[in-house]
């Protein structure tokens, strides 16, 4: 006899351009409030992964990598802090929770169901204004701090800020990534390699200027030139095509080896998440996927970012982080496109629009250390209620 279906207590939302399910830690069944198999299954379940049909047709997954994902709040095990996040991202053909990252789009989201949740102490959260949400995000041992506006009490969701990527506004939620060179000490360097720019060798396909920061999250960047893009190129311009998907994963496990993240080429088939490969240019004129006609005088450069193998329709709050952090800092490939210099922020130019990131970095001790990255984006519950999957799936 095949066991029933259960219920689990989730909230689906969409934080920045992603979306996920969210769970309260102490709402999960007890195999699945730890670490480990069960809860990896668990979640596989809840998207609808593995699915050879890359549809998600039997889960709540959009079978893209913004739409796989899953998340755990819970009261902070730190001090001075409200919530601890923890982020899956789901695999979607393969039986697979990456959990070697942040999803910055859904820190959001995390800031925002802390308080729907009644996760926050109720004396921190202001009748109107903004809550002051201190996050720590349990992947990378960093804090992020998210202002989120309340009205009457509650999250206040509805206004009129806009963000590239997504079809609707809403209310503006500031994020304050604290420290967020991601090598897991703080005050480390944001270069592991100790290089600005790095000849960076290709079996199999070449040598190619890159900028590899972890900040954020590990992140890859090469010239589009160097590649034969232009930096205007849409997801359809990349994602139809298989050899050179295969070609930017070639270049990510370079990356990978070269930053340190693994030891030998097989690994990175279990770090799909990070790190991520993208690539600049100066800026030029573009139409947006959504028809938007962007100036190349409203940007400072242009960037395109690969999530799970395949071209971004828009832009990993984690590698705004990143384009930031490296803009920042005079002589890395992000900061040339962006015209050198110094800088405390950019705006640059993604498949969906723009997007401005501002950052602060310092020389200490002949290296490079991130201080702080802020950008703004918004948060909206979908759904509330619970997630229903079968008892014997986990």
């Amino acid at each position: 006899m095949n066991a029933p279906q259960i219920k689990i207590p989730a909230t689906y939302i969409r934080g920045g351009t992603s979306k996920g399910v969210f769970f309260k830690l102490d709402d999960l069944p007890a195999s699945c409030q730890r670490p480990g198999e069960a809860r990896d299954k668990l979640f596989m379940r809840v998207i609808g992964s593995p699915d050879p049909y890359a549809a998600h047709i039997d889960g709540m997954g959009g079978a893209t990598s913004s739409t796989s994902k899953c998340v755990i709040l819970s009261k902070s095990s730190q001090p001075d802090h409200d919530v601890d996040y923890l982020y899956g991202q789901v695999a979607i053909d393969k039986a697979f929770v990456d959990w070697s990252g942040n999803c910055g789009n859904l820190s959001t989201a995390a800031g925002a169901f802390a308080i729907h949740a009644g996760l926050i102490d109720p004396s921190r959260v202001p009748d109107n204004g903004n809550c002051t949400v201190r996050v720590w995000q349990a992947n990378i041992q960093k804090t992020i701090i998210a202002h989120v506006p309340v009205t009457n009490g509650e999250v206040q969701e509805t206004g009129d800020f806009e963000l590239d990527g997504v079809t609707f506004p809403a209310a503006e939620i500031v994020l304050e990534f604290l420290d967020p060179s991601d090598d897991g000490e703080e005050g480390g360097s944001v270069f592991p390699t100790g290089n600005l720019v790095d000849e960076l060798e290709v079996p199999g396909v070449g040598t190619f200027q890159a900028t590899m920061i972890s900040a954020g999250i590990p992140t890859v960047f090469v010239n589009a030139e160097d590649i034969g893009y232009t930096g205007t190129e849409l997801r359809d311009d990349i994602n139809n095509d298989p050899e050179q998907l295969e070609r930017f994963e070639k270049i990510r496990v370079a990356g990978a080896l070269r930053m340190g993240l693994i030891k030998a080429a097989e690994e990175a088939q279990q770090r799909q998440h990070t790190p991520k490969i993208a690539f600049v240019a100066e800026p030029k004129d573009y139409t947006a996927s959504s028809g938007k006609q962007i100036a190349a005088s409203d940007i400072d450069l242009l960037v395109r970012a690969l999530s799970m193998g395949k071209l971004h329709h828009a832009m990993m709050g984690t590698c705004a982080v990143a384009i930031g952090t490296a803009a920042a800092i005079p002589g890395t490939l992000v900061n040339l496109a962006a015209g050198g210099g110094e800088r405390e922020a950019v705006v640059f130019g993604h498949p969906s629009g723009t997007l401005r990131v501002g950052a602060e970095a310092a020389e200490e001790n002949g290296a490079w250390v991130a201080k702080k990255a802020i950008m703004s984006r918004s948060a909206r519950v979908l759904m509330e209620g619970w997630v229903r999957v079968p008892g014997s799936s986990f």
